[in-house]
C-alpha cells in the first residue's frame, strides 16, 4: 500500500487577479478626456468660420484671422457702392423662391399620385429616381444640360436656371413628400368625397393642410440647396446683372488681386441672413418634429 506522502502534488495555476479599481478609473478618465478633446477640436473646426462671419463685417480692417473687431458699420456701405451686389441678392431670391414654387407644386402632385395610385413597380421607381439623382450629379450632366438650355433659348435667363435646379432636387423632394402623403389617413379624403368635394378640392383643403409640415420642410431645404449653388448659375447666366450672390461673391477682389475682405465679410453676413431667418421662422411654427405628415 502506497503511503500518502508518496502521492505527487499537482500545483494549481495561480489565479489572475482582476484589474484593480484604480486602473478602471484611469482608463475611464483617459477615455473621457480623449472624447472631450476630439469634440473640442470638431467644435473649433466649425465654430471658427462662424465667429469670423459674425465679427469680420464689423471690423474696420478685417483679416482672415478671428479677432476682436474695431467696431464699425462702414463695411456695409461697400455693398451699396458695388453696382451688382444688391441686384445679386435680388437674383438669389428670384432663383430660390422660383425653384421652391416649382418644386412644391410638381413634387406634391407627384408624391400624392404615387401615394394613392397603385402603380406596378412604384417603390422601385422611387428608389431608382433617388439613386440616379445621387449618381448622376449636376457636374456630370452639365454639358448636355448646357446644350439643352441653349437649344431651347433659355440661356442667360432665370427661367432656365430655375428649371435646371428644380429638376435636380425633384427626385429627393418626391421621395420625402411621399412619406408624408402615406401618413395621411385616407378616411379624411373619403369624408370630403362624400361631402361632394372634387379631387382638386380634396388636395387643396384636406391633403395640403395636413401635409403642411412636410411642405414647409421641403421649402426650406430647397431654398438652402439653391441659395448657395454656384455651378449652375455660373454656367447658364452670362450677364453680371443676372448672376446671383453665390456667383458674384467670387468677383470681390481689389485692383491688386487680393480679396476685398471688407466687402466680402459684410456681403457674406447679409447673404446668410435670409436662409437663417427662414429656418427659424419655420422651426418656430412647426418645430421640425415630424412623424410622416402629422406634426408630433
Amino acid at each position: 500500500m502506497t503511503s500518502a506522502s508518496n502521492t505527487p502534488v499537482i500545483p494549481r495555476p495561480e489565479a489572475v487577479p482582476p484589474p484593480s479599481l484604480g486602473r478602471k478609473l484611469v482608463r475611464h478618465f483617459l477615455t473621457r478626456v480623449l472624447f472631450v478633446v476630439a469634440m473640442g477640436l470638431v467644435l473649433v473646426f466649425f465654430a471658427l468660420p462662424m465667429l469670423w462671419l459674425v465679427t469680420a463685417p464689423f471690423d474696420g480692417n478685417p483679416t482672415l484671422a478671428v479677432r476682436w473687431p474695431d467696431w464699425t458699420m462702414s463695411n456695409f456701405a461697400t455693398i451699396a457702392d458695388n453696382r451688382y451686389a444688391v441686384g445679386a441678392l435680388r437674383n438669389s431670391l428670384i432663383l430660390g423662391l422660383g425653384t421652391m414654387a416649382v418644386v412644391l407644386l410638381l413634387g406634391s402632385l407627384a408624391a400624392y399620385a404615387l401615394s394613392r395610385v397603385r402603380i406596378p413597380g412604384r417603390d422601385g421607381l422611387l428608389y431608382a429616381l433617388l439613386l440616379l439623382s445621387s449618381i448622376v450629379t449636376g457636374t456630370a450632366a452639365m454639358v448636355p444640360t448646357f446644350q439643352l438650355i441653349t437649344q431651347i433659348g433659355l440661356i442667360n435667363t432665370h427661367i432656365g436656371v430655375v428649371l435646371v435646379l428644380s429638376g435636380g432636387v425633384l427626385p429627393t423632394v418626391i421621395f420625402i413628400l411621399k412619406d408624408f402623403m402615406d401618413s395621411i389617413p385616407k378616411s379624411y379624403e373619403e369624408s370630403a368625397r362624400l361631402a361632394g368635394a372634387s379631387p382638386f378640392q380634396i388636395l387643396r383643403h384636406v391633403v395640403a393642410p395636413t401635409a403642411r409640415p412636410g411642405l414647409a420642410f421641403v421649402a426650406v431645404w430647397t431654398v438652402v440647396q439653391v441659395w448657395g449653388n454656384f455651378l449652375v448659375p455660373f454656367l447658364l447666366l452670362r450677364a453680371p446683372e443676372m448672376q446671383p450672390a453665390a456667383v458674384l461673391m467670387y468677383t470681390f477682389y481689389t485692383e491688386g488681386g487680393q480679396p476685398n475682405l471688407r466687402l466680402l465679410s459684410a456681403f457674406s453676413l447679409v447673404f446668410s441672413i435670409p436662409v437663417i431667418g427662414m429656418y427659424f421662422l419655420v422651426n418656430r411654427r412647426y418645430g421640425f418634429r415630424f412623424h410622416g405628415g402629422i406634426k408630433s
